[in-house]
């Protein structure tokens, strides 16, 4: 078994919890900010707001090339996307099992022998993600777990339903303490990109150093590979700071992602590349 180096070994023992490597110990952890009651609406603040598109799209345009991570640095790196990964499962015709089988693949995301060979035992994904009328049996299948359950609301992703009932999951949302802003519902032709990415995360970052909240961010949809992961990690260290590579802080809503992710993970372990089938979401 070896360590990994990277975020593990050097930026994640900080503030209020100490991370270790092998994480059976300290499960995930679920560092609480305090809650952002808001502030009044500041038009000259939003009157001053710019943004030089064609900067912003340099900059991103940049950054798979200027950070790029190899070896067991990558594999640090990958884990780290996977312990803010929001497992999900938003389908019409949901059910208690298929939830529960999600809610497996979220306690145990990686096979337990990479995991030993890595010096991960213990990995868990950031959280898992449903619709309201499942978030019962998701919290029952994570009992014990230390992973939280999101539930989306206003009738996600369409906002058809009645506004009554939106108003009620808002309400039901709320009372779980979230406070991100997304990028998008993941389920449309154009979600996450760099660009957006950044121009929202310096959004986040002028409203704390004006406040002193930090707000969380969600890239949703659109980050299907784990180069891709490797990439949004890099800019939010890079733009935020290591305290955003926290699950309370930072979620990929990309759950496809997770299966490359494991590619990437055997590949660096053994040297070949395994089919896709052997890493099924549930």
């Amino acid at each position: 078994m070896r360590r990994l180096p990277g975020l593990w070994a050097q930026g994640v023992a900080m503030q209020k919890i100490v991370v270790q490597t092998d994480l059976t110990a300290a499960r995930l952890p679920q560092l609480h900010e305090p809650r952002n009651a808001g502030i009044a609406l500041d038009l000259d603040w939003v009157g001053r707001v710019q943004a030089n598109t064609s900067a912003i799209e340099r900059r991103a345009a940049t950054l798979p090339g200027r950070r790029s991570v190899k070896k067991d640095w990558q594999a640090a790196w990958l884990c780290r996307a996977i312990a803010v990964m929001d497992l999900t499962t938003l389908s019409g015709d949901d059910t208690a099992g298929r939830v529960q089988r999600l809610c497996a693949k979220a306690r145990q995301p990686v096979a337990p022998w990479m995991l030993e060979r890595l010096g991960m035992t213990g990995l868990t994904v950031g959280a898992v993600c449903v619709y309201h009328d499942m978030v019962a049996p998701a919290v029952a299948a994570l009992a014990g777990s230390g992973i939280p359950v999101a539930a989306v609301s206003t009738g996600f992703p369409a906002g058809l339903s009645p506004l009554p009932l939106r108003l009620a999951e808002i309400g039901a949302s709320v009372a779980a303490g979230a406070d991100f802003i997304k990028t998008s519902t993941g389920k449309e032709a154009v979600n996450a990109t760099l660009p957006v990415t950044l121009t929202m995360i310096r959004a986040i970052r002028d409203y704390h150093d004006a406040t002193g909240f930090r707000v969380g961010y969600k890239p949703a949809g659109g980050i299907a590979k784990a180069k891709d992961a490797l990439v949004y990690l890099a800019l939010i260290k890079d733009e935020l700071g290591t305290r955003w590579l926290q699950p309370d802080l930072l979620r990929f809503g990309a759950s496809s992602l997770l299966g490359d992710i494991e590619r990437q993970l055997e590949h660096h372990l053994t040297g070949a590349y395994s089919a896709g089938y052997r890493h099924a979401m549930a």
